[in-house]
């Protein structure tokens, strides 16, 4: 099977209603014939400029219509797309431009100030695009809509290679940000692999896919995506659901609202909502537990979280408010996309971290032996093909993370994990983040976990620091809630929690815990901790 992101989604043009909505932000609204159309006009412009095959197409930009119309260009003219996290300051950004080595970046007008810093240093970027007011363009750049709406909007004919590649920088626990690299003809390999599990129809070739997309009719995918798409949740998600010939809304707002979110759910009648984890779950919750029948929810099918923990408390609660969907919350990394999934409905639930592994993830111990289900050992994750190509002139790193194993390159996560009796797995958090305690092994979102199930506490982060008696001793940075109480909440901890793993400092505060991606803020917890 040889599958090309931009053959994919000129396919599903063809085979998809020209007056569809493709595209929600706010007022800005795009069907799938402006999708077509401005994509077109703007891969061409850009091969024009000199965009080659393989060039890295690097994005920073808040969420908008045009980040995917973007990205849909990208694709079609073969680019390999860069994420930039759009908190960056200047030096991140020169960091990120100079690893990827990018030759376009796409950027919006309220980043500009930051773009313009590093530009003169970023020699290899021959083409900066900004999105915003055409009529207010630096010289040294060029309007988005300038290119986007000028052409005839005529496919581009490109030949492609299921081997372009798709970069996605993460910043990992230590060190600055690395690109992993994956192929695009790998990223389908695990989507097919999905189907399949799910008993669904497996398409052979482009053609199959797009047949799959227009046979959805009514049903076809109406995603409100949450996180930034910067972030590889939003990211991908929202690809999936245009190669499904569906429609993505993104919410204008810099910051996230859970009303925000409800208002696009309500207004689109969507039928998937995308979130990371409590950070994004537990607001929308909150909203719909404070204004009942505010918000038509009824259309939900499904609640889509990746990269961070998602508590069992808040996914049963918005399936209180939405009780035909299903929250399926994805054990995954940028490294190791599909290593498990757990899944709630109103028929059945299961405890906090615990998946259901595919067939391509094992468990581990030390000597790279499948741990035995039921036996209480802990264990390394790893994940089997398709895995990524490696890390962005990064071959040491790669080295360390895509190990050859009985024959087969898995991932190494990272992660660490236990296998119950039934196969499933109970995910333990990170190794490079454990805590050693006098000895004791304590990992950090276990205890956040635990944290998190006292409902006086909103949000949870914790770590270790230096201690002359234990070694290293659990602090815990949280995010309170109504009615917190330290004594109270330690109480509640010690039924969940070995004395050992106990934090041995507790700080309260009322700031949100998390980035806008809603990964977790160390740095920030940590200064509030005192300890920097």
């Amino acid at each position: 099977m040889s599958f090309n992101f931009g053959d994919m989604i000129e396919a599903v043009e063809r085979a998809t209603p020209p007056t569809r909505v493709a595209l929600a932000h706010g007022a800005q609204v795009v069907d799938w014939a402006g999708l077509t159309r401005r994509s077109n006009n703007l891969a061409r412009a850009l091969v024009k400029r000199g965009l080659r095959p393989g060039d890295r197409f690097a994005f920073y930009a808040h969420n908008s219509a045009d980040y995917l119309t973007a990205l849909v260009a990208c694709w079609k003219a073969r680019g390999t797309h860069v994420n930039v996290n759009y908190r960056y300051v200047a030096d991140e950004l020169a960091y990120i431009l100079d690893d990827s080595d990018a030759t376009v970046l796409v950027y919006g007008a309220a980043l500009r100030d930051c773009v313009a810093q590093v530009r003169e240093g970023a020699s290899g970027v021959r083409t900066f695009v900004e999105i915003g007011d055409a009529a207010d363009v630096p010289d040294w750049a060029v309007a988005f809509d300038a290119l986007a709406g000028a052409g005839d909007g005529t496919a581009l004919g490109h030949a492609r290679s299921p081997q372009d590649q798709f970069f996605i920088y993460t910043g990992g626990t230590t060190g600055m940000p690395k690109g992993v690299a994956w192929a695009h003809e790998d990223l389908n390999r695990i989507a097919l692999g999905v189907l399949e599990a799910q008993g669904l129809p497996v398409p052979g070739d482009v053609a199959g896919w797009a047949a799959m997309a227009a046979a959805a009719g009514e049903e076809y995918p109406r995603v409100v995506c949450g996180p930034p798409l910067m972030h590889g949740t939003g990211l991908l998600t929202s690809y999936g659901a245009l190669l499904g010939g569906g429609m993505v809304a993104t919410l204008p707002g810099r910051h996230f609202e859970a009303a925000e979110l409800l208002d696009a759910v309500d207004r689109w009648r969507a039928n998937r909502i995308v979130v990371v984890g409590d950070a994004f779950a537990r607001p929308i919750l909150d909203a719909l537990d404070e204004q009942p029948g505010r918000w038509d929810v009824s259309s939900v099918r499904l609640v889509i979280s990746s990269g961070v923990m998602w508590s069992q408390a808040v996914k049963d609660g918005l399936i209180r408010h939405m009780p035909e969907a299903t929250c399926q919350d994805n054990f995954s990394s940028s490294e190791a996309i599909g290593m498990g999934t757990s899944l709630t409905t109103r028929d059945g639930t299961v405890e906090t971290a615990r998946f259901v592994i595919g067939g391509r993830c094992r468990v581990l111990d030390d000597e790279d032996r499948d741990v035995v289900p039921g036996s209480g050992v802990t264990g390394k994750v790893v994940l089997g093909p398709p895995t990524p190509l490696g890390y962005h002139k990064d071959a040491e790193k790669s080295a360390r993370t895509f190990r050859t194993i009985d024959g087969v390159r898995y991932t190494v996560s990272g992660d660490f994990a236990t296998v119950n009796a039934d196969g499933s797995i109970v995910l333990l958090g990170r190794g490079s983040a454990c805590i050693n305690s006098a000895g004791e092994k304590i990992f950090p979102e276990e205890v956040e976990e635990a944290l998190k199930l006292c409902p006086a506490v909103d949000d949870a982060l914790v770590f270790g620091v230096p201690d002359p008696k234990w070694g290293q001793a659990v602090v815990a940075v949280v995010q309170a809630g109504t009615g917190f109480d330290e004594a109270a909440v330690r109480a509640e901890l010690r039924a969940h929690l070995a004395g050992y793993k106990q934090p041995k400092v507790m700080v309260a505060t009322a700031r949100s815990l998390r980035a806008p991606n809603g990964k977790a803020d160390y740095a920030a917890a940590k200064a509030l901790a005192g300890v920097g």
